[in-house]
């Protein structure tokens, strides 16, 4: 299947254009809708697969190809379960249209598990490229980003689900400047707010901390007690140092049944596209309820006048 043109990605991509845009306030999202089961609930920390499952399904029935790369990709925990478990969750997306996936971990029990989870799916007879990179994401990533090996008008999405400071600024750098004439590559960044200021605290050393944050300024996260603030701060930098077109902050909770309960992180959702925030907005509605086949998808969508199997169509017809 060949490449789309970039005037094809704009038109289909404005077929979504009156779906809802996230209110935004100076970088973080805040949320507009009820805690209800008919219109979402916060996400909650075990939710964010599910949410980065939501973005990237509804992104690719646009674009219909995709690359997909995840820098931490083993799971979180090690008792963990199918349901948080993001790789897992994006290489099970249909329709599989996203044709390559790179994974990465350096913990030798968490490669396992990927091992594993290639070696499921290949006897689910999945014959897409699906590459495991074993070592430090930060080294790593030189090995992902050599020139050529992602197309310029390849959709791509990076997720940087790090535990604390394990993804040093330069790589986020590196990987927002891989492409040069097209769109970036779509980040979505992980700041682990909730326990984020003990952490700091706890270094023994500011070499750490000077590498996540990738300036010598590191009083000014030190500093800085509200976690929206920092927030802000991460969405301020991928804006105006790495150049993304929109770059905002959206809040993952802890779990709690009285309410919203705590901030544990914010995901910074880094893109070029125009239309992007719209279909976040929407994984995001969408990211705490069950998974649902292609004629929901298509339903969610037929309210609001889009119909996905045209779009399909046409992609076919320009391909």
């Amino acid at each position: 299947m060949g490449s789309v043109s970039d005037d094809a990605n704009d038109r289909n991509l404005g077929l979504f254009s009156d779906l809802e845009a996230p209110s935004i306030n100076d970088g973080v999202v805040e949320l507009t809708f009820k805690s209800s089961k008919q219109d979402g609930y916060p996400v909650w920390s075990e939710n964010k697969s599910k949410l980065i499952q939501q973005y990237v399904r509804f992104f690719i029935l646009v674009t219909k190809h995709g690359t997909y790369i995840d820098g931490f990709a083993g799971p979180q925990v090690e008792q963990y379960n199918d349901e948080s478990w993001s790789a897992k969750r994006v290489l099970e997306i249909q329709p599989p249209w996203l044709r390559r996936f790179i994974l990465c971990d350096m913990n030798p029990r968490q490669v396992e598990h990927l091992d594993k989870l290639v070696a499921d799916r290949r006897a689910l007879g999945d014959k897409r490229k699906i590459e495991i990179h074993r070592g430090d994401f930060n080294t790593v990533i030189e090995q992902v980003l050599v020139p050529g090996s992602i197309r310029e008008k390849e959709a791509t999405f990076c997720l940087l689900d790090q535990r604390t400071f394990e993804c040093k600024w330069d790589t986020v750098r590196k990987i927002a400047e891989y492409k040069k004439t097209n769109t970036k590559i779509e980040q979505f960044y992980f700041l682990a707010v909730g326990w984020l200021g003990r952490s700091i605290a706890a270094l023994k050393d500011d070499k750490k901390l000077r590498e996540w944050w990738g300036r010598d300024d590191i009083e000014l996260p030190r500093s800085t007690s509200h976690s929206v603030e920092l927030a802000r701060l991460f969405s301020h930098r991928f804006m105006r140092e790495l150049g993304y077109a929109s770059a905002a902050a959206w809040p993952i909770y802890e779990r709690s049944d009285g309410g919203r309960g705590k901030v544990m992180y914010y995901m910074i959702h880094a893109t070029d596209h125009e239309e992007a925030p719209k279909l976040m907005n929407r994984a995001y509605k969408a990211a705490t309820l069950a998974s649902q086949p292609m004629e929901h998808t298509q339903a969610c969508f037929d309210g609001e006048g889009f119909d996905l199997g045209d779009i399909a169509k046409r992609y076919d017809a320009n391909e």
